[in-house]
């Protein structure tokens, strides 16, 4: 059941400014109505000021008339009209500096451990460019010395989802060669 924004500030409020009972509000707000009691005995949220449930838009001023004339009505919160939380756009997203040069390892673990991933597939997984995945690929890359293969979600260039729906999408037959997904040995 969906709760309010802020329980206890909603409890204080109802409270104070309606003949609800315990119970009511208490499962409102997801409190045991022992707790809604210390609220409106001043034990407890003294100087804790009320969240207002009707200004906030969560209930509706005949809701809470209902609740006060039937002490067994349960109160329901209003749904939204606002669109929900979306997930972030694919594409370019911002790599701290400390992540930058995992970007190489990263790259020499996935052409190690899938070495039918093209160069598109491996830019976007991990945001890098196709001049630095062929630098690697072909041992050009001005670090070359230091590149040691681990896996980009050890790096935290990647989800664990992510990698799994890029290799999901590769060509059958190409499972990944000597390693876990972890980027430890397969034994």
């Amino acid at each position: 059941m969906p709760r309010p924004l802020m329980p206890k500030a909603t409890a204080v409020w109802l409270v104070e400014n309606t003949a609800l009972t315990f119970e009511q509000i208490g499962e409102l707000c997801g409190l045991h109505p022992l707790e809604v009691q210390v609220i409106a005995d001043g034990d407890t949220a003294t100087g804790m000021l009320g969240q207002d449930p009707i200004a906030n838009g969560q209930l509706t001023r005949e809701e809470i008339e209902k609740g006060e004339k039937d002490p067994e009505h349960r109160l329901v919160l209003r749904t939204s009209d606002l669109p929900g939380v979306t997930n972030r756009a694919k594409g370019p997203r911002y790599t701290p500096v400390t992540k930058r040069g995992d970007k190489p390892d990263a790259i020499a673990w996935l052409i190690k451990t899938y070495p039918s991933m093209s160069d598109a597939q491996i830019g976007r997984l991990i945001g890098t460019t196709k001049p630095t995945i062929q630098a690697v690929r072909d041992r050009s890359h001005w670090n070359a010395t230091n590149i040691k293969p681990r896996s980009p979600v050890l790096a935290g260039l990647c989800t664990q989802r992510e990698l799994d729906d890029f290799i999901d999408r590769l060509p059958a037959g190409s499972a990944p060669k000597g390693e876990d997904m972890a980027g430890g040995r397969a034994d």
